[in-house]
């Protein structure tokens, strides 16, 4: 089991997630009834993102969402656990915190902007 602490509008909540093996997955998904696939729409090309310097922390995007709100701008000092932005995500809106202290060096993460995993949305250095 892993403990993760989830932060839900000003909540925190500990939640313990359960490692499962490929065996046990596997199992699974065979019991599971197949289910009808739906086409998805399609994905618009996006621009590659030029690498942030090497003297920050890249903030990256945990999960495909839109972003709802960016709560800094550059130049503004962060602490560890401060709220950079709100993702929308799957009808739930996700504060992504920021992971250290320092100083917004670059925020990328626009109102409206539509986000995948792993795009970088800000650099604290």
């Amino acid at each position: 089991m892993k403990k993760y602490f989830v932060n839900i509008n000003g909540n925190s909540y500990e939640v313990e997630v359960e490692e499962i093996s490929a065996k046990t997955a596997e199992s699974a998904a065979q019991q599971k009834p197949a289910t009808p696939s739906i086409p998805s729409k399609p994905v618009e090309p996006q621009k590659p993102a030029p690498a942030a310097g090497a003297d920050g922390t890249k903030l990256e995007c945990p999960m495909p969402g839109t972003i709802i709100d960016v709560k800094v701008k550059a130049g503004d000092s962060v602490k560890a656990g401060d709220v950079i932005c709100i993702l929308e995500a799957m009808k739930m809106e996700n504060e992504i915190l920021a992971p250290c202290d320092g100083r917004m060096a670059e925020i990328r993460a626009q109102r409206g902007m539509s986000v995948e995993s792993g795009d970088l949305l800000a650099v604290i250095a």
